[in-house]
C-alpha cells in the first residue's frame, strides 16, 4: 500500500496517511487496535523507527493457541502443512500498560481449515486464506480496523514502555522495532504477514526446530529468526544492509529474555544474495568469521524466508542463492518459504 514518506512535525500528532507511488507500507503496521504507532527514535538513514508488540498466545499447557484472525486483502502460502495460527501483533497503548485482549488480525485465519484439511494451490504448497476485514464488515470480529496515526514519543514515555513488556510478561512477548512507510528497497524495515505466518509454523512444529541450525533468509526485523532461537540452537539471521542489520540486532537485544529461556543463539551476519562468496570482512560489524563458516555449513538443516518475493531480479538471485548452499552445507536441508499473494 503506497504512501507518503512520514516527517517530523512540530506538533506531538502526524497528519493520517496519504497515497503515493514511491513508497509503500505493510498492512501489519497499516491498521492498530488503539489507532496509532509510538515512535522511538530515528535510524541512521533519519528514517522514524517505531516499536511494536507482538503477543504468543500460550495455553495452560505451555503449547501456543490457535487463533490469529485474517484480515486484509490477498492470502499467504507456505510449503509445510498449515499452522494454527499464534502469534498477534499489538502497537502500544496510550499509557505505560499494555493493552490486553486487543491484537491486529495479522497472520492467517487457519481454524477452519483444520477442521476441512489442508489447501494446497496448483503445485502442492500450502494455501493458507484469509478474507478481507474492514470496519464496514457486519461480520468482522474484533475491533474495527483504522488507520494508524503515529504520534511522537517522549523519552519518559520511551523508557516507561520498554521497561514494562519484559517485566509484566516475559515469556509472551516479542518487541519489534521496525520503520513504516519505506521505500521498497527498505521493506526489510517493516514487518509483513508472511513473516507472522512462519513464526506460527515454527512455534506449531517446535519438535521439527529443537536443537537445529537455522539459516533465515531476508530476515528484515528478525522477527521469525527470534521465534525460531526459542527452539533452535544456532539461529543465522541474515539480511544485507549496515542500518537493516543494526535494527535487526537491537531487536535480537531487546528479545534476549525469550531466545535465552530456551537456550537458542541468534547471529545476525549479511548474506548478499547477489553475491557469491559471504563477507569476511572484520571492519563490517556483521561479517562471517571462519568459525561461523563452518559451523553454517556444517550444522544448518533448515533455511528459511519469509516476504522476499517483490523484485523479480532478487527473486532469481535468492534461488540461485538457495542452489549454491545446497551445495555447501553438508546435510540435507529444508527450505520453508512463505509469502503473500498479491
Amino acid at each position: 500500500m503506497n504512501v507518503e514518506p512520514w516527517a517530523l512535525a512540530p506538533t506531538p500528532a502526524m497528519d493520517e496517511v496519504t497515497f503515493k507511488s514511491d513508497t509503500v507500507l505493510s498492512d501489519v503496521h497499516l491498521y492498530t487496535p488503539n489507532q496509532r504507532h509510538l515512535m522511538v527514535r530515528l535510524n541512521g538513514m533519519g528514517q522514524p523507527v517505531f516499536l511494536s508488540q507482538f503477543r504468543l498466545l500460550w495455553n495452560q499447557d505451555g503449547q501456543t493457541d490457535s487463533g490469529v484472525e485474517g484480515g486484509g486483502p490477498g492470502g499467504t502460502h507456505a510449503e509445510e502443512p498449515p499452522p494454527m495460527g499464534a502469534c498477534s501483533a499489538e502497537s502500544p497503548p496510550r499509557s505505560g500498560r499494555w493493552s490486553e485482549g486487543v491484537s491486529v488480525q495479522a497472520g492467517a485465519d487457519t481454524a477452519g481449515q483444520e477442521r476441512a484439511g489442508a489447501q494446497l494451490d496448483e503445485d502442492g504448497d500450502l494455501d493458507v486464506v484469509r478474507r478481507p476485514r474492514a470496519a464496514s464488515d457486519p461480520d468482522a470480529v474484533g475491533p474495527p480496523r483504522v488507520k494508524v496515526h503515529p504520534v511522537i514519543l517522549t523519552q519518559e514515555e520511551d523508557a516507561l514502555l520498554g521497561g514494562g513488556a519484559q517485566e509484566s510478561s516475559p515469556h509472551n512477548v516479542i518487541q519489534i522495532e521496525h520503520t513504516m512507510a519505506t521505500p521498497l528497497e527498505d521493506v526489510g524495515k517493516q514487518v509483513w504477514r508472511g513473516s507472522l505466518l512462519l513464526a506460527d509454523y515454527i512455534l506449531f512444529q517446535r519438535e521439527l526446530f529443537q536443537g537445529r541450525t537455522v539459516l533465515e533468509l531476508g530476515a528484515g526485523t528478525g522477527l521469525a529468526s527470534i521465534v525460531a532461537a526459542t527452539v533452535a540452537r544456532t539461529v543465522y539471521c541474515t539480511d544485507v544492509g549496515a542500518d537493516l542489520l543494526a535494527m535487526c540486532q537491537r531487536n535480537i537485544t531487546l528479545n534476549s529474555h525469550l531466545t535465552a529461556a530456551g537456550g537458542g543463539i541468534v547471529k545476525v551476519k549479511e548474506l548478499d544474495w547477489l553475491e557469491d562468496d559471504l563477507c569476511t570482512d572484520p571492519a563490517f560489524p556483521f561479517s562471517w568469521s571462519q568459525e561461523d563458516i563452518s559451523d553454517l555449513h556444517e550444522h544448518t538443516t533448515i533455511l528459511l524466508a519469509a516476504e522476499v518475493f517483490y523484485d523479480d531480479d532478487l527473486t532469481d538471485a535468492l534461488f540461485k542463492t538457495l542452489s549454491r548452499l545446497a551445495h555447501q552445507l553438508k546435510n540435507s536441508c529444508i527450505a520453508i518459504l512463505s509469502v503473500e499473494k498479491r
